[in-house]
């Protein structure tokens, strides 16, 4: 069946607990040093995932993912119980997609089989680099050799995984990256998701980069490293379906094929999300980010949410322009004009046709090219304007 005839559904479940806070990470993610209520926190996601399908009722879960902070500190019995709860609500389709965000270290891994039991069937491990002393500068708790004893663990417990490395790292030439990227690659990953090293406000590494004791790579570089970043992936048999997003054909991670293809999802937990179509409209929901806050909340009224914003046509067609585009698969411009009630503008297109930097298939599918991807922010804006 495609996915054009089962409407997807996915259900993204926010643990917001770390051990520790990276100094790069901008993420709703905290750390405590008393032992978490776990089964406290299981009752409020019950309770939670309750209020949300008593406004989304009969709708089929296709993916879940439990993100964070970091869930694989999670008990498994816990994450078994939000499992549980969500196939009490929903329905849950046979071949759902269930992955769980772990960090690769060997006390966590000894819980993958644990997992596996709960019910998760894939797992996002956070390697981040693959040598000591960068993982070092960006505060992970792991060593490269714990990381990928972690992935061998995963793999044996798993039949989908995928794990997630930074480039763009203070110091990284592209000849390093490709054979660090070579080597991710060669430990049978089928899906790999690599993103650029950001400094983000608010976050330990904004105050370093910007009192000059943090250099990250000069544009020129980081054009370098993105194009090494494709050219490898490609000629392993892991093309990008999305900009950060690599994977051989038919690994794609369903989950983040239904925020890009503009589909319907539920955001369950501190901080998290939601896309939600009630009566036609579609609904952009968030909770409460402080857990503790959160927890009340729920105890109080059965949810989280703090945001409840009904988009309008236009930032409904314009969101869906803004994700869409970061695939490679592009968008249909006919669901576009479905949306907004206007059609694209043929002379942009026209324009960004002949600049190279989006292509119109057979079919009418409109892509961003490869010259495209790395100015992908102006192609999107000049299509929405």
């Amino acid at each position: 069946m495609s996915h054009a005839e089962r409407k997807a559904f996915g259900v993204y479940v926010h643990w917001p607990f770390c051990l520790s806070k990276c100094p790069y990470c901008d993420f709703n993610s905290h750390v405590r040093h008393a032992p978490i209520d776990e089964e406290r926190f299981v009752r409020a996601f019950a309770r939670e995932i309750e209020t949300t399908a008593a406004r989304v009722p009969g709708r089929e879960v296709t993916s879940i993912f439990l993100g964070g902070g970091t869930p694989s500190l999670m008990q498994p019995q816990t994450v078994g119980a939000v499992l549980d709860a969500i196939g009490k609500h929903w329905s849950v389709a046979r071949d759902v997609e269930v992955t769980l965000e772990a960090n690769p270290t060997s006390v966590e891994a000894t819980r993958f089989r644990g997992y596996r039991v709960a019910g998760v069937n894939r797992v996002s491990l956070g390697v981040q680099a693959l040598d000591d002393a960068s993982l070092k500068a960006l505060g992970r708790l792991h060593t490269a050799r714990e990381a990928l004893d972690a992935v061998a663990i995963a793999r044996s417990a798993f039949d989908r995984y995928s794990f997630d490395l930074i480039y763009a790292r203070p110091d990284q030439s592209p000849q390093m990256w490709a054979s660090e990227l070579k080597q991710a690659i060669s430990e049978a990953a089928e899906h790999l998701s690599l993103y650029q090293l950001t400094i983000e406000e608010g976050t330990p590494f904004f105050g370093l980069h910007a009192a000059g004791k943090l250099q990250t790579p000069d544009e020129a570089t980081a054009r370098a490293l993105y194009d090494v970043t494709q050219e490898v992936c490609a000629r392993e048999g892991l093309p990008a379906y999305e900009i950060s997003n690599h994977a051989r054909t038919g690994a794609e991670c369903k989950h983040n094929l239904v925020y890009w293809r503009g589909e319907e999802y539920a955001g369950i937990g501190p901080g998290a999300h939601g896309r939600l179509d009630i009566d036609g409209v579609r609904h952009a929901t968030a909770t409460e980010r402080r857990p503790e806050a959160w927890l009340l909340n729920v105890e109080e009224r059965g949810h989280g949410v703090v945001t409840d914003d009904s988009l309008n046509s236009e930032e409904r067609a314009d969101e869906f322009l803004l994700m869409g585009l970061r695939l490679a698969e592009g968008i249909d411009p006919k669901r576009y004009a479905a949306l907004s009630g206007r059609q694209l503008d043929p002379q942009r297109i026209t324009m960004l046709r002949e600049e190279g930097a989006i292509a119109v298939d057979a079919d009418g599918r409109l892509r961003v090219t490869k010259s495209g991807f790395p100015v992908l922010d102006a192609v999107v804006a000049d299509l929405a304007a």
